[in-house]
């Protein structure tokens, strides 16, 4: 395999005429420049041996097919090729409305697979440091459980602390905000047409009161039912990532085996870089969040921000959100600012502002064009298209999803366009 990769190294492709044989067609497509091999390195044995096997296979179909004359398509039975058509739309159909029957587990076993994912780059580098993998996948997932677990135990109290106080302390913020010199120019040159008072004492009953909280959550049983189920959630999620963590291997070569043993390499090669390229982004997107909301804290701790450690929680999660995550997490910051005063909301903007630059020009290419590299429209249609269809979890696997799909288009669909 070394020699056939070298050999290919060396000497640049060269497109073939249309009417060469299928051997040198699949030969030109298997040394595109646009092609990426799987590191055979980063494969455990059993999936090294069975990719060094597909590779053969490869070989050996070329010679075949290029021996064996095209043949043409001819429709024999017309009413076996419409029964047969209508039967697969039948098919599909029921196929569509299980998918939407079964939205909430699959996007359970979504969610447990990119964390698996997630955490298999740290599983594979204690490998290559001599732990085995069971044992390294009992430190990395028992890690990732205690550094969960001691956030929410921080998290959570100080969350609740912080809305106990919020609630307590939402009247006079609202007073205060009323007397202060930027709301009363405002409200002159702007309240004929906003009731600014209003709105405010709209703001004022929903914080202060706590049966408006209940409310907004469905009634107190609802509430229950859903922290309840959130937290069912999160328990099935965990055991799902711990099964998909230990068996990633099996299953990808489980996956392998369904495809034709001829073409399976060039499935092998895409499946084993998307995988790579999910699990780096996730690390990478979970390190970006936590940096920004370290860093908001102690901005927003420094400059006096209200309830500094609560909206930092809420930056992180929405710094998890690709493209428009940190502009959203502005626009909370510098509006809680407020209630201090512009020039704590000014300052609160600027320092996002900075920020966001640093983090586009300069973090986010050290952590993460390494692992994907997606155009900015395409992030933001991806990013709209998976919120739409599944929620928040649909927009933070839209740029995954988004480089898989180009690099499949990269490497399987352009280099044959070329040959036609």
């Amino acid at each position: 395999m070394a020699k056939i990769f070298r050999r290919r190294q060396q000497s640049a492709p060269v497109t073939p005429d249309i009417g060469a044989g299928e051997a040198a067609k699949a030969a030109y497509l298997d040394s595109h420049p646009a092609v990426r091999h799987a590191d055979i390195e980063q494969m455990d044995a059993d999936t090294r041996e069975m990719y060094r096997d597909a590779r053969e296979a490869a070989l050996d179909a070329q010679e075949e097919r290029a021996k064996t004359p095209a043949r043409e398509f001819v429709v024999r039975g017309p009413f076996q090729l419409g029964f047969t058509v209508t039967l697969g739309v039948l098919v599909a159909l029921l196929f569509g409305g299980m998918v939407d029957q079964l939205t909430t587990i699959i996007m359970y076993v979504v969610a447990a697979l990119f964390v698996a994912l997630g955490l298999d780059p740290v599983v594979r580098w204690l490998e290559r440091k001599g732990i085995k993998r069971g044992l390294g996948i009992g430190i990395v997932f028992g890690g990732f459980v205690v550094v969960i677990a001691t956030l929410l135990s921080i998290v959570i109290p100080m969350i609740a602390s912080q809305i106990t106080l919020l609630v307590k302390s939402a009247p006079t913020l609202f007073k205060d905000v009323t007397t202060q010199p930027w709301f009363i120019d405002i409200n002159d040159r702007f309240g004929r047409f906003v009731d600014f008072d209003a709105l405010l004492k709209t703001g004022q009953d929903l914080v202060s009161r706590p049966e408006n909280w209940a409310q907004v959550a469905g009634g107190v049983w609802q509430a229950g039912v859903g922290i309840a189920n959130g937290l069912t959630a999160v328990l099935i999620v965990l055991i799902l990532t711990l099964y998909f963590l230990a068996s990633l291997p099996t299953i990808k070569r489980a996956f392998y085996s369904l495809v034709a043993r001829s073409g399976r390499a060039k499935v092998m090669d895409i499946t084993e870089q998307v995988t790579k390229s999910v699990g780096g982004y996730i690390s990478g997107m979970v390190v970006l969040a936590f940096m920004n909301a370290v860093l908001g804290f102690i901005m927003m701790s420094i400059v006096g921000v209200p309830f500094a450690s609560l909206v930092a929680v809420g930056v992180f999660f929405l710094a998890l959100i690709p493209l428009v995550g940190s502009v959203m997490a502005t626009v909370l910051v510098s509006v809680v600012a407020l209630f201090n005063s512009p020039t704590t909301a000014l300052i609160a903007a600027a320092y996002y502002l900075v920020y966001m630059q640093i983090e586009s020009y300069v973090l986010t290419p050290r952590i993460m064009n390494r692992v994907v590299s997606v155009p900015g429209a395409l992030v933001v249609i991806g990013a709209l298209a998976g919120g739409t269809l599944l929620g928040l979890l649909g927009a933070l696997i839209s740029i995954p999803v988004t480089a898989m799909v180009l690099m499949i288009i990269k490497q399987v669909w352009v280099p044959r366009q070329e040959i036609r």
